[in-house]
């Protein structure tokens, strides 16, 4: 006997069950997205390998460890897409999306996939809520996304929420405060990580990320980036955060808070929960006004964020299911009665009806049991009489005629809405 097979290690089935809860957040954050002026964008499975090396960054732990990349039939390197805020760039370069009114706004509801240790509520391959603004460097834009995201996990009930703000200033700013933190790494070169002290030159904010003991000693007492923004980065920073204490979002200035892309500038923000104990994230992002550069377009402004599925189911516990509604479950007490309970059931589908029907050849008894199991309102049986419609609440059963139209019409009798 063949063995039995089992999904890959580090994935997860979203089985039936799973779907209600998942569909509250879909719908809920469709509902705040869109209400906001965001439209709907998807973009494919698989890229360019390029476009990640160029947009993420080379010396991240993204392109280096956990992309999953191979070579196509026609010998062109892609990858499963690690992350959405590259994909949605290249798909506004690509489409000339520059000729709308900036900025151009945009969600996503996608699966990805990274190849990294899974852990509770992370996987390989996972599913993220994404919101994109590009063309625009106003600090109002920052302000919206970090709020927008905030009021989705506020009303799906994510416990515990903790907001983190900070800034990395932009590219230029930036050299000094690169030169100081490299110097201050390398007096301290003996007490860090290998792979610290390998990115040394490439990527040194990323020692602040780093969870090793030594490195961490060391970066207690490194220079922030934060006492180094350039005035016009100072001031971007300020209006951000005057915006979100004027609209009451509670944040904690971190002056050590750093992303895994090479991408961002200016803003960026991570955000919380404390119900998830040590690997606290549930989403995060932030300003990275030279992606789509990097990507061959010319200099634009962009800002976004992305937001686990499975993360914020894990911190919103006990999550509301909607019930599925089952108006109407079609039973049959005749033998020969099969077309017509198929008919009934088609016609009332076609009225706009939620409609189950009996596919399994139970008994009479059986199929009531089941319309009980499935929650329906009433349930239209088809006997030698007619055709009788039962009240599952009330357990009172009549015949109103013989056709789906004498159903309809009973129907509406009880609910004339």
């Amino acid at each position: 006997m063949s063995e039995r097979l089992q999904a890959p290690r580090g994935t997860s089935d979203v089985l039936p069950a799973d779907w209600p809860a998942r569909r509250v957040v879909e719908e809920t954050a469709r509902r705040i997205l869109e209400a906001a002026g965001y439209r709907r964008i998807e973009t494919p499975v698989f890229e360019a390998t390029e476009l990640f090396a160029r947009g993420v960054g080379e010396s991240t732990d993204i392109v280096q460890k956990e992309m999953y990349t191979f070579e196509d039939m026609g010998g062109r390197s892609v990858t499963l897409r690690p992350e959405g805020t590259a994909p949605v760039c290249r798909a506004y370069l690509e489409h000339g999306m520059q000729t709308l009114a900036q900025p151009v706004k945009l969600w996503y509801l996608s699966s990805f996939f990274r190849q990294e240790k899974p852990q509770a509520g992370r996987y390989r391959q996972f599913w993220q809520i994404g919101a994109e603004a590009i063309g625009s460097d106003d600090p109002a834009v920052d302000a919206e996304l970090v709020l927008l995201l905030h009021t989705i996990l506020a009303e799906v009930g994510v416990r515990g929420v903790r907001l983190r703000l900070g800034s990395l200033g932009s590219p230029e700013g930036r050299l000094v405060y690169r030169g100081l933190l490299q110097d201050h790494l390398r007096a301290h070169e003996a007490e860090l990580s290998g792979e610290v002290r390998a990115r040394i030159d490439l990527n040194p904010l990323r020692a602040f990320d780093s969870d090793h003991p030594g490195t961490q000693r060391v970066m207690q007492s490194a220079p922030r980036l934060l006492d180094h923004l350039s005035p016009d980065d100072a001031e971007h920073f300020a209006a951000v955060r005057a915006m979100l204490d004027a609209a009451g979002v509670p944040y904690e200035v971190d002056p050590s808070l750093v992303r895994g892309m090479d991408y961002y500038t200016r803003t960026v923000f991570e955000t919380t929960s404390d119900a998830l104990g040590a690997q606290s994230g549930v989403g995060g992002g932030g300003r990275y006004d030279g992606l789509i550069e990097m990507l061959g377009g010319p200099p634009t402004p962009g800002n976004g964020w992305a937001a686990g599925i499975e993360r914020i189911l894990l911190a919103a516990e006990g999550l509301p299911a909607p019930v599925p509604v089952v108006d109407l479950f079609v039973a049959s007490a005749k033998d020969d009665g099969r077309e017509g309970a198929f008919a009934l059931a088609t016609e009332a589908r076609r009225a706009g009806l939620a409609v189950q029907q009996e596919l399994a050849g139970r008994s009479l008894k059986g199929q009531l049991k089941q319309a009980d199991r499935l929650g329906a309102r009433y349930v239209a049986i088809l006997g030698d009489e007619g055709i009788s419609l039962k009240d599952m609440e009330s357990g009172e059963q009549e015949v109103v005629g013989s056709s789906s139209a004498a159903v309809a019409r009973a129907l509406k009798g009880r609910h004339p809405g």
